[in-house]
């Protein structure tokens, strides 16, 4: 048996119309509800208007685009657009010729002066454009070129992005670098070069004089690189030890000693120089210590107070009494 529906509460719901009448059927075949309108004069109830005297930060009206720039001229001084000129009478009563007899003397008479064609007397914007064009006709036309020159033909061998660093720099970094890491080994080497130039300048020992042609040691933190350069050439071997077996006969090895070129001799001075900073006691903790104890043995090479003097000394006093051998193993 279905629900019952409780008619009581649906009643309260429901909204009953009265049946349509004959004549509105034929006027409209539907039958609308008609309902009271309310209509707002300005006798009854004024519109409200907007309150002028408090705007806020972002109620105010825009300016207009040439009144901004008239501001902006002001400001800057170049002059803006004159936004109070508007078109002369003159370029009005020219396409009008009953008004141009009709007009007063003095305009005919401004009228009949000659002015340049296709400018106006009171525009600025046109003034400024005639000017720029009489100063283009007169001056010569600069095309704009390269911010910097182009290079000077025949190009150097050594004028591309490989060479751009100094030769002693570029060993040295390649020296200092460790598995292949290019960045940090260019790190140390930048914190070489600055411990140089801020340290303060060397004392010179008489008796362990610097490669000849050295600039005075107080010029040397002016220049890092050469700085860099002067300690690794002072310290490096003219000459290396080469160990022949049998040379002499019986299976007795011979000391020959062999000449070395300007990247050998700087590469054998660099690897002393390494590994005589890698005993040092450092004077702090990270980083950037080993770079720090590099410069330290730099400038104690400068100084004439680094172990190396002693040991190039040291080979170079065993190829001279080792010279006698260099017949011997030219024969064989």
């Amino acid at each position: 048996m279905p629900p019952r529906i409780p008619l009581g509460r649906s009643l309260r719901a429901v909204e009953f119309q009265s049946r349509c009448s004959k004549s509105s059927l034929s006027a409209s075949a539907l039958c609308f509800r008609s309902a009271t309108r309310r209509y707002l004069t300005a006798d009854q109830k004024p519109l409200p208007t907007a309150d002028t005297s408090d705007l806020g930060p972002n109620q105010e009206r825009l300016p207009h685009v040439s009144e901004e720039a008239a501001e902006m001229g002001k400001i800057t001084g170049e002059g803006g657009p004159d936004i109070d000129q508007g078109t002369p009478i003159q370029e009005v009563l020219q396409r009008d010729s009953e008004g141009q007899e009709k007009a007063p003397q003095i305009i005919q008479d401004d009228m009949k002066s000659t002015t340049p064609k296709g400018s106006r007397q009171y525009s600025t914007s046109a003034r400024r454009q005639q000017e720029a064009m009489i100063a283009f006709e007169d001056d010569e036309v600069e095309l704009p070129g390269h911010k910097f020159g182009l290079p000077e033909l025949p190009l150097q061998s050594n004028a591309n992005m490989k060479h751009r660093y100094d030769p002693v720099i570029v060993q040295v970094t390649n020296l200092l670098m460790q598995d292949g890491k290019l960045s940090k080994a260019q790190t140390k080497m930048a914190k070489i070069l600055n411990y140089l130039r801020t340290t303060p300048p060397p004392t010179v020992n008489p008796n362990r004089p610097l490669i000849p042609g050295a600039p005075p040691a107080s010029h040397l933190p002016l220049h890092p690189v050469l700085y860099l350069t002067l300690a690794i050439d002072s310290v490096a071997p003219l000459l290396r030890i080469r160990s022949q077996k049998g040379a002499a006969g019986g299976g007795v090895a011979l000391q020959i000693p062999v000449p070395l070129g300007l990247r050998q001799r700087r590469r054998q001075a660099v690897m002393w120089i390494l590994d005589a900073a890698s005993k040092r006691r450092s004077s702090g903790s990270g980083k950037g210590m080993f770079a720090q104890k590099v410069a330290q043995e730099l400038v104690s090479i400068v100084e004439g107070k680094s172990a190396l003097w002693d040991r190039r000394g040291g080979i170079h006093k065993l190829a001279v009494s080792a010279r006698s051998n260099l017949s011997t193993g030219r024969r064989r």
